[in-house]
Formats: C-alpha cells, sequence, structure tokens
C-alpha cells in the first residue's frame, strides 16, 4: 500500500493513481459511467476519439487496447485504463478472447450533449497513419 493514500479498510485497493489526469477534464463536464460488454472476438468500434478523458477498468476477459501514438496491449480483468480523449484516436477496444465475452466499465469526463464516440472518416485515418505506433502495412 501507498503512503500517499493512508491507510485503506479491509477490501479497498487503488489500482493506479493518474495524478496530472485531471487537468484534462474540460470545464463543465459532466461524469458518464459506461458498461462496455463485447461478445466473443467482437472488434468493438471503428476507430474513433471521445470528448473527454476516460478512466476504466476491465471487469471480464481481456481487451486489446490501442490509442495512437501508443503500441497495442492486451489488458485483463483487474486491470485499469486511461485515455485523455480529446484529438487522441481510440483505435482498438476489441474483445481478444474468442471463446467467451469480455467486459469493461469506464467513467467519462465530457461536456453534455456530446457524443460518446465520433468515429473517424477514412482520410483523417490516412493523414494521421504516421502517428500510429503500430501502423498496418
Amino acid at each position: 500500500m501507498s503512503a500517499e493514500h493512508g491507510h485503506l479498510p479491509p477490501g479497498v485497493e487503488v489500482i493506479t493513481t493518474l495524478p496530472d489526469a485531471a487537468a484534462l477534464i474540460p470545464a463543465g463536464a459532466e461524469a458518464r459511467t459506461i458498461r462496455i460488454t463485447l461478445p466473443p472476438g467482437d472488434p468493438g468500434a471503428p476507430p474513433h476519439r471521445h470528448p473527454g478523458p476516460i478512466f476504466g477498468y476491465v471487469t471480464e476477459g481481456e481487451i486489446l487496447f490501442e490509442l495512437e501514438g501508443r503500441a497495442p496491449r492486451v489488458l485483463k480483468a483487474g486491470d485499469a485504463l486511461f485515455e485523455p480523449g480529446g484529438d487522441v484516436i481510440h483505435y482498438q477496444g476489441a474483445n481478444n478472447l474468442p471463446d467467451t465475452r469480455s467486459q469493461l466499465v469506464v467513467t467519462m469526463f465530457a461536456p453534455p450533449g456530446t457524443p460518446v464516440l465520433t468515429v473517424v472518416p477514412a482520410e483523417e485515418l490516412a493523414a494521421r497513419r504516421h502517428l500510429r505506433a503500430a501502423a498496418p502495412d
């Protein structure tokens, strides 16, 4: 247990601390808690972006997670995730398991009335290809 969180009661565990993340929350944002359940092998949403930062936690299975500028990684049940939102493209949020569902719960901080996600057009994906850490051949 980290001293910065003090004494925690039994059963309480700090999974991750992101000291600078609060600065990314848009002024006047609302908090939205969202559960994403992906059937076996589901590729998830196409490349998209979110209007504000997302903090989340994988509750079941495995998620193949890829953000612009970062290599894809597999998040397993119990792993936390952070996405800055804004201009950053979220390339993948797929169920990495072919035979069971995967699920995550996230909290998004976004201006009221904004969409949860906006799909990135093919032309923009092509123009930003050089920013993708694992650009396909």
